[in-house]
């Protein structure tokens, strides 16, 4: 198995565990053509997933916002899914993007900050343990 799907499939399961922990129902589309990986029943809706793995440097978690499939890059966007989450490996936490971040624009990706910036910015900064709960 090539290494990113082997990650790509390690990120969703440890996801569809923490959503689980939370106490909320999960289904699995069939088939490999969907745009979002998880379905989520949560208070009484069913939201669209999409799930990604990553190891960020401890600075900066990186989320990419786009798969490539047969050589075609595919941007996501807020039509595609409800919300974008992120497995970080070296945080050993999951983060969740509500879909309304990526908007009906394409946009490749949400950088969000684990750690206070080196230039001091703060207008416009996605801070990590925002989107640690659900």
């Amino acid at each position: 198995m090539a290494e990113t799907k082997r990650k790509g499939d390690l990120g969703e399961a440890l996801i569809m565990a923490d959503v689980l922990k939370k106490g909320y129902k999960v289904a699995i589309p069939v088939g490999e053509d969907w745009r979002y990986d998880l379905i989520v029943l949560r208070g009484g809706k069913l939201e669209r997933l999409q799930c990604k793995y990553t190891a960020s440097n401890g600075e900066v978690v990186e989320v990419r916002c786009r798969s490539c499939n047969n050589w075609k890059v595919l941007k996501y966007t807020s039509r595609d899914l409800d919300w974008m989450v992120v497995y970080d490996a070296f945080t050993d936490k999951c983060y969740y993007i509500p879909a309304s971040l990526l908007g009906k624009i394409d946009r490749s990706m949400i950088y969000l900050r684990l750690v206070p910036p080196k230039n001091g910015q703060i207008k416009g900064v996605l801070w990590a343990k925002d989107f640690e709960s659900w």
